[in-house]
């Protein structure tokens, strides 16, 4: 192989590095929603999403919380995400005349007993929030998740996770305008 050969190679082994890396650094819910972003501090161990400045706006607004919960390298999400994308136009004025849009950043590797949510000036794992809250889903943590939340924190519906989920516009507007 010559010279030039290997040259091209390297950079389009470059070029792929960057578009995944460019990828997972946007990875998450579509702009046009204007979502609230909320990375987790803490670590590997220990992340904690501090929901305390979503829920004081949340407050301000009048408007409940669209809280999703989704994972950088989670195939699931991405269709979800994508699915947001494509169906914008459809969407995004719905999402923005009812709620807060609240994006959590997350990865697969954050699994239940690694998460913790600061709710109202208090840190809670998972499992905590899920009970407090009434969740179903408290056996298990599932990417993605979405919650609709009014700002003390309380749920105004149970919601479905995971995949399979959303599918169509129309479905999407039914839990916007909660439909049971």
């Amino acid at each position: 192989m010559g010279l030039a050969a290997l040259l091209v190679k390297a950079l389009l082994a470059v070029a792929l590095v960057l578009a995944l890396a460019d990828h997972e650094a946007h990875a998450g819910l579509p702009t046009a929603y204007a979502p609230m972003v909320v990375e987790p501090s803490g670590g590997p161990d220990r992340a904690e999403f501090d929901l305390d400045p979503a829920l004081q706006r949340a407050r301000a607004e009048n408007k409940p919380l669209y809280l999703y919960l989704g994972a950088r390298d989670c195939p699931y999400c991405r269709r979800y995400e994508a699915f947001l994308a494509k169906n914008a136009q459809a969407l995004v004025p719905h999402f923005q005349a009812r709620y807060l849009v609240v994006d959590l950043r997350s990865a697969l590797l954050l699994q239940a007993p690694k998460l913790f949510f600061r709710v109202n000036g208090r840190s809670l794992d998972y499992t905590a929030l899920m009970r407090e809250l009434g969740d179903e889903r408290v056996r298990q943590l599932v990417y993605p998740s979405v919650w609709l939340l009014d700002g003390k924190p309380r749920p105004l519906m149970q919601m479905p996770a995971g995949t399979g989920t959303f599918e169509t516009v129309e479905e999407q507007l039914e839990i916007l305008r909660l439909v049971q």
